[in-house]
């Protein structure tokens, strides 16, 4: 809770250092998350599922041509399943992406944009289990975004992402004799859609 704390007082302070030139929009973002995990045991296959993000968001206008910068506080939830049961987990988290976006205008009406940046994870269940296997969080992750997509009548955003988890996301444990336990990775496409007031 402190790094989250911490982290939105750093957010803060950098939106009012910006220059008095910037443009700040607030906004409302949601969409869907595809989600699947790969497993430091090579005979383990994730399925592809599927989940949701909503939350507040904010777009800044960096007086360069074509930059902004963006950020995003997001209740996400992803689902992981594996190959050898049928049943699955959903993991919910607190995301907070903070991307550099690129924007190349098509008219007063529309743009298109590239995006890429850090996202700081925070899981808000650490334990997830089901009758066969028990997955351990860790409390924080750190990933990284790369993204595209389309502006349009200077409010509506859709977007097109894929999150790179920077280390493990969690330790899977297989309830066998062996009580087996492997490293976890949860690597995600998103969509989104965004609307600016």
């Amino acid at each position: 809770m402190k790094k989250l704390i911490g982290l939105l007082l750093v957010l803060a302070g950098l939106t009012f250092a910006m220059p008095a030139q910037s443009q700040i929009k607030w906004g409302v973002k949601g969409g869907l998350n595809l989600s699947q995990a790969t497993f430091s045991q090579s005979d383990l296959n994730s399925k592809n599922r599927t989940g949701f993000f909503i939350g507040p968001m904010v777009d800044i206008n960096v007086p360069i041509v074509g930059i902004d910068v963006d950020g995003a506080l997001l209740y996400s939830q992803r689902g992981l399943k594996v190959d050898d049961n049928s049943s699955s987990v959903t993991v919910k988290a607190i995301e907070i992406p903070l991307n550099l976006k690129y924007n190349l205008g098509l008219g007063s009406m529309a743009g298109i944009f590239f995006a890429a940046g850090p996202q700081f994870d925070f899981n808000v269940d650490k334990n997830v289990s089901d009758n066969l296997r028990n997955y351990t969080f860790k409390s924080s992750t750190l990933s990284f975004n790369l993204g595209a997509g389309l502006k349009l009548l200077n409010h509506l955003q859709l977007g097109v992402n894929y999150n790179i988890p920077l280390g493990r996301t969690a330790d899977y444990n297989r309830k066998t004799a062996e009580n087996e336990i492997y490293n976890c990775k949860s690597k995600t496409w998103q969509v989104s859609v965004a609307y600016l007031f």
